[in-house]
């Protein structure tokens, strides 16, 4: 026979597990809240509203988005890791997400994978690098030589400290051996405006940036941190190509819910994510702003985001990046 311990075990588990299954089943019941921490109108919060405008019209979803910036995102991932995990709140994070995991080691209100459960990568947005055109250097081999003959004189700017565009150019300091002063700029038009001024010598920013002033020919482009030319910037050699170091750097998307959000939740809404990301209509979106579709599971996600901590924490913990 049973013993009266183990009945009472077995009924408490049910009693806790019951109300999640219930939940994921009726699933969602009322407006899901989506928190972007980021201002309005990024390559970021664009992305975000193009997917879930998908979403919504696939299933009939009511999501509604919440703009919550502050601290390099830290602000707005806080309120999402303390939020009910009952997938009625999700969170949208990029590059900084994964450096801040090194920036503030020790010192975040949340831990950036054991807070989260991954959703799916949304895609993904190399980055390129474009120079003032008073710089005498029509190329990225041209550049690393100027460079290491002037040291210390060429400065890059970036929409700020540990923001994927300055990483990924001290990762090609590291790699080239050149020596450059950051700048950090608060966003990326006070620094595309200091570059087109020709006060700033470097910046490195995404397709959707920059393309429209280096086809204007305001500025020059060098190089795309990318294994393969970007889409939206099809006319700029990758860094290889230009014979610069096979380095690649980027941007990108991801969703996130709560830790313990059920399970099955979690994977609806990863397929309905990736169904939305790959319709015809978005990629075509994604394109015109130089990001590559993604759309992957919840597994997958993780493991991106994984390497992406670790690759990143290499390059700050090399470079004596501080947060600012």
């Amino acid at each position: 026979m049973l013993s009266l311990n183990f009945l009472r075990r077995a009924t408490l588990g049910l009693a806790l597990v019951l109300p999640l299954l219930v939940s994921a089943q009726s699933w969602p019941s009322k407006p899901i809240k989506w928190i972007i921490p980021y201002p309005p109108g990024g390559i970021t919060d664009n992305a975000t509203r193009m997917v879930l405008q998908k979403v919504q019209e696939q299933t009939g979803w009511s999501i509604v988005v919440e703009n919550k910036p502050g601290a390099n995102s830290i602000l707005g991932a806080e309120l999402a890791a303390r939020a009910a995990p009952d997938g009625y709140t999700f969170l949208t994070v990029i590059g900084a997400h994964a450096a801040n995991a090194t920036l503030y080691a020790g010192k975040l209100p949340y831990d950036v994978v054991k807070s989260f459960a991954p959703v799916s990568l949304v895609g993904i947005a190399p980055l390129v690098m474009a120079v003032n055109n008073n710089l005498p250097a029509k190329d990225i081999r041209e550049l690393m030589a100027y460079s290491k003959a002037n040291p210390g004189k060429l400065a890059f700017g970036s929409s700020g400290v540990g923001a994927a565009a300055h990483l990924t150019q001290e990762l090609f300091k590291q790699v080239t051996s050149i020596d450059m002063v950051h700048i950090p700029y608060k966003g990326t038009a006070p620094a595309l405006t200091d570059l087109m001024g020709g006060n700033l010598q470097i910046l490195t920013d995404t397709a959707s940036a920059l393309m429209p002033h280096i086809r204007s020919g305001k500025i020059k482009a060098m190089a795309a941190f990318a294994n393969k030319r970007v889409p939206g910037a099809l006319e700029v050699p990758t860094i290889a190509e230009a014979g610069g170091p096979a380095i690649e750097g980027s941007t990108w998307v991801l969703f996130l819910a709560p830790s313990a959000t059920p399970r099955e939740i979690v994977n609806r809404l990863s397929t309905e994510t990736a169904k939305a990301i790959n319709s015809p209509e978005l990629r075509a979106r994604f394109e015109a702003l130089g990001i590559e579709s993604v759309g992957n599971s919840p597994e997958q996600a993780a493991k991106f985001l994984d390497e992406e901590i670790v690759k990143w924490a290499k390059v700050i913990i090399a470079a004596g990046v501080k947060p600012e």
